[in-house]
């Protein structure tokens, strides 16, 4: 009798430990991805070109005038 009590009490005992957290779902997230600006080339080298351009076409005169 005290092993049919036992076996009972351990079923009992097991089938709502089993079910003791209720249903689990899982959520699927999208994932999230960082888009490039369309423009990436940035201001710098945009300067550079136009710093070298105005050393070229404005250069110093440095000659002296003929007398």
């Amino acid at each position: 009798m005290k092993k049919l009590i036992a076996s009972v009490m351990a079923l009992t005992l097991g089938a709502s430990a089993a079910t003791a957290g209720g249903p689990v779902t899982v959520v699927e997230e999208p994932e999230v991805v960082a888009e490039k600006p369309a423009s990436s080339v940035g201001i710098l080298p945009l300067l550079l070109v136009g710093v070298v351009l105005c050393v070229a076409l404005c250069g110093g005169d440095d000659d002296t005038p003929a007398q």
